[in-house]
């Protein structure tokens, strides 16, 4: 940022208790020029720094402004002239707050969320997202970051080769996950095979009424804007090894692996040998930023060049999100 702006940027190391590798800027921190300034009052003379920082290190943390209800909150991520999107094809459940605006990741708060860049699993994706904390868990629940451009540079060079081609994703909706109905909002058989074929996802219903789907989709790609290669995908979170071992062995002994709940392979379908993800989670931790939320926070991402995580939390935690800017790739079939 130019040295001459008069935006109210600190380094990211005066965040309160940050965690993280010391030659990341994430996340650059605003203030406001006054105590409790109205974010929406601050958002002409700020946006254009939130934007090139966002594009250059990926994420800005706006903190000590006024951010009244949730309503400011959606006033403020639509602010940036973008609809704001509709959770689709979820992988997770969440619930709508308002128009655009959702819970963050309704799993039970003893669960660790790994790190992922959001709808990485999928070839459309949000390139802006936003968390606003509302009430921040007096013990975790932390929103951890990662530079995705960092991590695709740290992955070892055999990986990245091997994961080129992209990965193969595998679902069945049911008894064991999220059912079909939820994830594609709808109790419509056609819609869901619509959106499968312009999705470019294959779908099969199984001789029960239950669904599968596979979709080969991106491991490494190209930013857009800044043409850097990041690492873009939720292979550690869909391989069998992210289950809890206890889980896992029961499930792999009623379940053929293409029947597992949710499982990831190679592009030619092969499998996916478990060292392989434990090297990636490896490299996932080395780049991890975390620091505590406070009351009010409303933290801004480049979806593509910034993952983000959700950490363990005791006590009452509200997050929100809303996500915007729809980007993806299935322009290249």
């Amino acid at each position: 940022m130019d040295s001459q702006s008069t935006a109210p940027t600190q380094p990211a190391n005066t965040i309160s208790k940050r965690q993280g590798p010391t030659d990341s800027e994430l996340p650059i921190m605003i203030s406001p020029t006054y105590p409790g300034q109205p974010l929406l009052e601050a958002f002409g003379d700020l946006r254009a720094d939130i934007e090139s920082l966002v594009v250059r290190v990926g994420g800005v943390l706006l903190r000590g402004f006024d951010v009244p209800s949730v309503d400011d909150f959606q006033q403020f991520a639509a602010a940036f002239g973008h609809p704001l999107l509709r959770y689709e094809f979820a992988s997770t459940p969440r619930s709508a707050v308002s128009s655009g605006i959702y819970t963050s990741t309704e799993y039970p708060a003893h669960q660790h969320i790994p790190l992922h860049n959001e709808q990485a699993y999928t070839r459309e994706w949000p390139m802006k997202i936003w968390f606003h904390c509302v009430t921040a868990s007096p013990e975790g629940g932390e929103t951890p970051i990662a530079d995705s451009r960092a991590i695709y540079r740290r992955m070892p060079a055999e990986i990245r080769e091997r994961f080129a081609p992209g990965i193969l994703y595998v679902r069945n909706y049911g008894d064991f996950d999220m059912p079909w109905q939820k994830v594609f909002n709808t109790e419509d058989r056609a819609e869901v095979e619509a959106f499968c074929q312009r999705a470019g996802i294959r779908c099969e219903w199984k001789p029960d009424g239950d669904l599968r789907t596979t979709q080969l989709c991106q491991s490494i790609e190209t930013h857009p804007v800044t043409g850097e290669q990041v690492w873009f995908n939720q292979g550690h979170l869909f391989h069998v090894s992210n289950l809890q071992p206890e889980v896992r062995e029961s499930l792999e002994e009623l379940l053929e692996p293409e029947d597992m709940p949710r499982n990831v392979f190679f592009a030619d379908g092969s499998p996916i040998d478990d060292a392989i993800f434990d090297e990636i989670r490896g490299v996932l931790a080395e780049e991890t930023v975390m620091f505590p939320w406070q009351a009010g926070d409303v933290l801004m991402l480049d979806n593509m060049l910034v993952a983000h995580a959700r950490t363990p939390f005791k006590g009452p935690r509200k997050v929100v999100v809303a996500m915007a800017e729809g980007h993806g790739n299935l322009s290249k079939d």
